[in-house]
């Protein structure tokens, strides 16, 4: 029986960041192709990095607004200043914008049964601006996966800029890794205890949703000044851990 685990996808060719931290590229499809190998079971992170390289390619190749929709899952919802808004209203009125925004992942934490899965990264979007941001894929047939939310937000201040080198000046770019993060598989008969109680308020929209097998809970909310946060706990080793916790404040979008 599989049990959590924490893989590190090596990315010295694979992924760098300026930096400002910025997403230059995504990891090769060697380095997925080992991680592959690497993490037996129906949960495997390195899947939601390649699904996430294949998105971000279509959307320059394809347009923005076209990739989306194709990656999108039924009833995929964008968590924007206002609120949730439905891909299909967001992205199936009008033209694709001129160019394409960047991104690449640095955390996936999945279910156990890797039926759900969120992905935490970095992103530079068509003006220039750097910031996080947070998606949660959920898997279709044939084990492909598709997006169902998507929440980012821009950094505030944003990151100085980039140095300008000379001719002559050794560079030494930043080497980063996807952490991938799998909760641990209820054995034989046992019961996954429930993810601590939630202190919701009646008053500020939001949800939460339990994977179906019980070992990763991932939760949204949406504050009256705009704000947008979303978090995910994952069933590890007999425990509850956190393993994604993020808020955004960004101007009206």
């Amino acid at each position: 029986m599989q049990t959590a685990k924490l893989v590190l996808f090596a990315a010295a060719l694979a992924m760098t960041v300026t930096a400002c931290g910025t997403p230059q590229r995504g990891p090769s499809q060697k380095v997925i192709a080992r991680a592959l190998q690497s993490a037996p079971g129906a949960a495997q992170p390195s899947t939601i990095v390649k699904t996430e390289i294949a998105y971000a390619r279509a959307a320059k190749e394809s347009g923005q607004h076209t990739a989306a929709l194709e990656y999108a899952a039924n009833g995929a919802r964008l968590h924007r200043r206002n609120g949730l808004v439905g891909a299909l209203n967001m992205f199936g009125q009008g033209k694709d914008p001129e160019a394409a925004a960047d991104w690449a992942p640095r955390t996936v934490v999945m279910s156990c049964d890797g039926e759900v899965a969120l992905s935490l990264g970095r992103f530079v979007d068509q003006e220039g601006f750097v910031g996080n941001y947070v998606t949660t894929w959920v898997r279709q047939p044939g084990n492909s996966y598709k997006w169902i939310y998507d929440v980012a937000g821009r950094d505030n201040p944003q990151p100085p800029p980039r140095a300008e080198f000379e001719d002559g000046d050794i560079v030494v770019t930043a080497i980063d890794a996807v952490q991938g993060l799998v909760a641990t598989c209820p054995r034989g008969g046992e019961q996954v205890p429930p993810p601590p109680p939630l202190l919701l308020s009646a008053d500020i929209p939001g949800d939460a949703t339990l994977s179906r097998d019980g070992t990763l809970r991932w939760r949204w909310e949406h504050g009256s000044d705009g704000t947008k946060y979303i978090a995910a706990d994952y069933y590890y080793n007999g425990e509850w851990v956190t393993a994604i916790d993020e808020g955004f404040v960004s101007p009206a979008e």
